[in-house]
This record gives C-alpha cells, structure tokens and sequence, in this order.
C-alpha cells in the first residue's frame, strides 16, 4: 500500500500532536509523508505569549520555542504513520545551531526528515527559515517509549 503526503490544518493537526496551546509551536502542516518528513509552519504575532518578555524592545521568538516547533514537526511525520495514532513520544537528544531572530510579523517555514527508525527511536533533522534564510536547524532524537520498551531485556537487568 501506498502512503501519500497530505496536508493537516489547524484542527486536523491536534489529532497527531500531543501538544496543546500555548506550546504548540505550529500552525499548520503544508504537507506530510508519514514516517518520512513533514513541512508546514509558524506564524510569530506580537500576541504570542512569550514576546512581551523575550525581549522587550527587541521582541524575538526564543531559541528553545524554535527547537520545540521543530521537535513538534517531527512528531507530525512519526504519529501520522499506521499504527501509531495516540503513541506519546519523548525527546532524547537535539544539537542545534541559531541563525537568526525569528520576529513577530515573520512566518517560521519547518521542514523536518526522518533519517532513521528502529525499535522507537527515531533521529531525523530540521530546519527553520524565514523568507528562505535559514533560523535554526537541529539534528533530533525522539522515542516512542512503548515501542522502545518492549525491546529491554524482561527481568534480571534491574537494578536493586
């Protein structure tokens, strides 16, 4: 069987992202290959609860926000594929880099690929861009930790 991309609005979404206002970091998915990528974005207002704080005068979407809407992206391409509707996912590991400020009134495009699966643990990268320049970018680790526990050794390996 054939999987083909699709794309998921705002409502659409919450069906495959744990995540709910106001830490989610995505408005929209433009399209999505499950168990492969997913691409979409985040349109920063001044409304956004974290900009009158970071910084004022100089209002900028913080760098871990950033690093969240990639994770989450991510997690749009891991729960979309069969089988894995309602799993909950946990991040391990992210290496990031910042580009640039992403600020209010810019739209933060996501673009996000999974490199590798096995056992649930799932390492891909993304990256953010505003206007075609790239924000941020970050190689991800994220399990699934109902698959990934079945793969432990069952008894004797505990620790007392």
């Amino acid at each position: 069987m054939q999987v083909k991309a699709f794309s998921l609005d705002s409502v659409e979404l919450l069906k495959d992202q744990p995540i709910r206002y106001p830490f989610l970091m995505i408005d929209f998915v433009t399209e999505v290959l499950p168990g492969k990528y997913a691409k979409g974005y985040k349109n920063l207002t001044v409304n956004e609860w974290y900009i009158p704080v970071h910084f004022p005068g100089a209002p900028n979407m913080p760098g871990a926000l950033q690093l969240e809407a990639l994770a989450q992206m991510m997690t749009v391409a891991i729960l979309t594929a069969p089988g894995m509707e309602g799993k909950i996912v946990h991040g391990l590991k992210h290496t990031v880099r910042f580009k640039r400020e992403v600020k209010p009134g810019e739209r933060l495009d996501i673009e996000t690929e999974i490199l590798s699966a096995s056992r649930g643990l799932y390492k891909g990268r993304g990256i953010g861009s505003v206007n075609g320049e790239a924000a941020v970018e970050a190689e991800m680790m994220i399990s699934v930790p109902d698959i990934f526990k079945s793969y432990l050794p069952k008894g004797g390996g505990e620790r007392k």
